[in-house]
């Protein structure tokens, strides 16, 4: 007898915690690696540091400083998947630490290969002493997924060594305004820019099993503030030509038009860190 297919799990917009947030998205990530590495993986390469879908590469953007400095570095990155940017920063002498909360996705960074450590672990609980990283970078890692991206920010900050950075990036917050479509019809404001209530995949008993959290510019620099960082820069990458490209809402026309991607350069502020809210 045939096993019933599952159904297509539900979209929309509800609040989601922490805890569901996590629990839904490593569920989520197992499952859907492999279909991720086969659809994205070309583009990525194996050993390329590539901070978003315009294609921003590290080897030009020099946004955790000029390659040469690199050597030598302890570096984390969060929410690695195969652990790409790892294998490049491995490349240029430095010391990287791959982390993700994913089994599966540490799987295809095995499957790869490379000489660093892999660690699967929460973002909001790192598994690091105090001042143990020289820098910390995050290519549409963990941020975009976790409820109290503050918590995630000063862990970072913790295991940070005094004047280190931050790089992280994002989708664009403008984004959550428009639908998700690469066509025209992805370029008519759909929603407020202001309603941050996440976006919640669930099942028929209402278990969230993906969940994305909307945080406007103006959030995430007053995050980065309040979490013992000085904000750097805010690089807003334009779609370049030679990306032809069409994934998801992803595509030359809009990338055109809308900005898609947001990278927050902070770097660790010896000012101290402000009481947690509440």
């Amino acid at each position: 007898m045939q096993e019933p297919e599952a159904s297509e799990p539900e979209a929309t917009r509800r609040t989601a915690g922490v805890t569901e947030s996590s629990r839904a998205n490593r569920g989520w990530w197992d499952r859907n690696a492999d279909e991720y590495q086969t659809e994205h993986g070309t583009f990525l390469g194996d050993d390329r540091f590539v901070w978003g879908p315009e294609g921003l590469d590290e080897v030009e953007a020099e946004l955790l400083g000029p390659p040469e400095e690199l050597k030598g570095r302890d570096v984390l990155e969060i929410g690695a998947g195969a652990a790409q940017c790892s294998r490049w920063l491995a490349a240029q002498g430095a010391r990287p630490v791959a982390l993700d909360i994913s089994h599966r996705q540490l799987q295809h960074a095995l499957r790869i290969g490379g000489t660093f450590p892999l660690v699967c672990a929460d973002a909001g609980a790192l598994p690091f002493a105090d001042g143990s990283f020289d820098l910390a970078c995050s290519a549409y890692g963990a941020l975009p997924f976790v409820a109290d991206p503050r918590l995630v920010l000063r862990e970072v900050r913790r295991v940070l060594r005094p004047g280190g950075r931050l790089v992280f990036s994002v989708t664009h917050p403008i984004r959550w305004a428009f639908p998700d479509e690469p066509g025209p019809e992805g370029l008519s404001v759909s929603g407020s820019y202001f309603d941050r209530t996440p976006y919640v995949e669930q099942d028929e008993e209402g278990r969230a099993v993906y969940v994305e959290h909307h945080r406007t510019l103006g959030d995430r620099v007053r995050d980065v503030v309040a979490s013992g960082f000085r904000l750097v820069d805010l690089v807003e990458p334009e779609w370049p030509a030679w990306n032809t490209s069409e994934w998801g809402g992803w595509s030359p026309l809009r990338g055109n038009l809308i900005p898609g991607t947001a990278i927050f350069v902070c770097e660790r502020s010896e000012a101290g860190v402000p009481p947690a809210e509440g």
